[in-house]
């Protein structure tokens, strides 16, 4: 005799009441340790502190059961797979909970060391969900695939080379956490996270604001600032490889083409950067996110990503190009109201730009202050044959075996190949691809000087979705990945040891 489902089978299945169990014990963590932190800040009575501990208590049980049942609604409908079997599966995620319960044992117990196990427990639920989407959806294992397979050698490659090979002698900052976290802040590092922990001064104003903004908030809460900068560019590096794969199988509609993309970008030379305390991977995420909500017709949404990479770095308001040409694309075969949204979406793109000329107006008197400060790294405007006419005369100055000389034919080799690889992106790629590829490439050579080019042209994505489509042919997929690999292990270990990459 087969059984009718009763009321609370459509709740919750009946085979997915041991998940409904796991997710109220780790609603039931989340309670008690927001209650616990609520009532050590003192001054609640007896019976106030067990009204509180009661909604508390309830309430996160209620959001976490709510939160199961929504993740897996949306989840199935957008991946196509079965909400029941989701909703067994993504249960064990909230599992990691419980850990927070760790915290009520711990004594003497401060708010720091609470910020840091939340953060935690929250990225292990963040890991176990991904893996468990994986499970079901191949996109999402590609994605994941990559990240894990590129990260992690890095992360064991930087540390070792600063312990076997020794840093450059000299005198350089540390933020002083030991050998394992102190190679994630070299450089450029050493500016965000100050700005991140102090404030703008000095020539720190070169350096847009969102992403020191962003290590602010989370280093603040978490007690660590190079952690924080650390656990964004690599969830946004995470986000970016995601947006990318999409990206690149709407235009092709191959899973192929779309992960050789996310694996050349993840194994290029200096995809060092996308681990590191910069702002690559940020950048990388909103640009890509821009151009792929403008191929959707998602013009407002579009203009917003542009917005917040014109608020992370200067070149963020490039995105007006490729998306002035959807605009235009979509307005002839669609019309209606695609040309409002599209102008709409135009005009927030520089927003994040304006917002920051704005800030520098208040603060030294100048918006234009980014631009002017680059003359302390020798750059200013320039036509872009003048960069490289500079490189040759360096080169010419200095041994041919010099360090110098070495680094001035880095840069140029590489601005040469993405040079080449843009010709051939105007006869292969969508235009509002080769558009964005062009004037990504054409800025940081108007600026008198090709230093730091091998990593500006990491963020250029088109070019690699040019390679991707090159690379189906397994002789040119082995070409990019020997090349790759080998230069990637070396500038890591340069980077580590304090040596100038890009």
């Amino acid at each position: 005799m087969v059984l009718e489902p009763g009321p609370f089978d459509v709740v919750v299945p009946h085979d997915a009441r041991l998940g409904a169990l796991f997710t109220a014990i780790g609603g039931l963590s989340v309670g008690i340790f927001a209650w616990y932190e609520f009532a050590t800040r003192g001054g609640l009575s007896p019976f106030l502190s067990e009204l509180v501990f009661v909604s508390f208590v309830i309430g996160c049980v209620a959001a976490a059961l709510a939160q199961w049942h929504v993740y897996a609604y949306f989840v199935a409908r957008w991946c196509g797979i079965d909400r029941k079997a989701l909703l067994r599966a993504d249960a064990y995620s909230l599992l990691p909970l419980v850990a927070l319960l760790l915290y009520l044992f711990q004594v003497p117990a401060t708010l720091t060391s609470a910020s840091a196990l939340a953060v935690i427990v929250l990225l292990l639920v963040i890991a176990v969900k991904l893996a468990v989407l994986a499970w079901f959806v191949h996109s999402v294992r590609s994605v994941t695939t990559v990240f894990i397979a590129t990260r992690l050698p890095l992360m064991i490659i930087a540390p070792l080379a600063a312990i076997v090979i020794g840093q450059r002698q000299g005198t350089h900052w540390t933020s002083a956490h030991g050998i394992a976290l102190d190679v994630w802040g070299r450089w450029d590092a050493q500016h965000y996270i100050q700005i991140g922990t102090q404030g703008y001064h000095g020539t720190d104003i070169a350096f847009f604001p969102l992403y020191p903004f962003l290590i602010h908030i989370l280093g603040d809460w978490l007690g660590d600032h190079l952690v924080a900068g650390l656990l964004i560019s690599n969830l946004a590096f995470l986000i970016a490889l995601a947006y990318l794969y999409a990206l690149v199988k709407l235009e092709y509609g191959e899973e192929s083409t779309a992960f050789h993309a996310i694996f050349y970008i993840a194994i290029f030379p200096t995809a060092i950067f996308f681990s590191a305390v910069y702002t690559e991977s940020l950048f990388l995420a909103l640009t890509v996110a821009s151009v792929y909500y403008a191929r959707h017709g998602n013009f407002i949404t579009s203009g917003v990503c542009g917005a917040l990479a014109s608020l992370t770095r200067v070149e963020g308001v490039l995105l007006m190009l490729p998306l002035a040409y959807e605009v235009w694309r979509a307005w002839r075969e669609r019309r209606g109201t695609t040309w409002w949204r599209g102008l709409i979406g135009l005009c927030v793109v520089p927003v994040g730009l304006f917002v920051y000329m704005g800030y520098l107006y208040a603060l030294v008197g100048d918006p234009m202050a980014f631009s002017k400060i680059q003359s302390h790294w020798n750059r200013h405007l320039a036509a872009p044959w003048l960069a490289f006419y500079n490189t040759f005369k360096e080169i010419g100055r200095h041994p041919l075996a010099s360090s110098v000389t070495v680094n001035h034919f880095i840069e140029l080799t590489f601005t040469l190949i993405f040079v080449a690889l843009l010709v051939v992106a105007f006869r292969r790629l969508r235009p509002s691809y080769a558009l964005y590829f062009a004037v990504s490439l054409l800025v940081p050579m108007s600026t008198a000087s090709l230093m730091s080019m091998p990593r500006f042209v990491l963020v250029v994505f088109p070019a690699f979705i040019l390679l991707a489509l090159w690379g189906q042919k397994p002789v040119v997929n082995s070409a990019i990945v020997s090349l790759s690999l080998p230069m990637l292990g070396l500038f890591t270990v340069l980077y580590a040891d304090w040596y100038w990459l890009a």
